[in-house]
């Protein structure tokens, strides 16, 4: 009997973005790609603050938008060596929490 491997799971998140980062020097894989700061929203709550790129280059302060992590974040680009451990994948129109 053969053992099957389980799928790979990908790490999702939601957040608000806050605020832009400015570089003076990047990685070239990271030339056009803006880098956004975005506040984590965990379990209806926000916490923590990260850096990630946006794939989708139209995000911007107060929007909602959610996000992948790990290697599928760099691989969103279709470009070799892009650095990054979270990107913004897409919008999230309307955000409801039920208690």
């Amino acid at each position: 009997m053969t053992k099957r491997s389980l799928p790979k799971v990908t790490d999702m998140y939601t957040g608000e973005v806050c605020g832009t980062v400015v570089s003076t020097v990047k990685s070239p894989g990271l030339d056009g790609i803006p880098l956004l700061v975005v506040r984590l929203i965990e379990n209806g709550k926000k916490t923590n603050l990260v850096v990630a790129t946006d794939a989708t280059r139209q995000a911007g302060c107060g929007d909602y938008v959610f996000m992948i992590g790990k290697r599928e974040a760099s691989t969103i680009f279709r470009k070799p060596l892009v650095p990054t451990d979270n990107s913004i994948v897409g919008f999230i129109d309307q955000y409801n929490e039920e208690l």
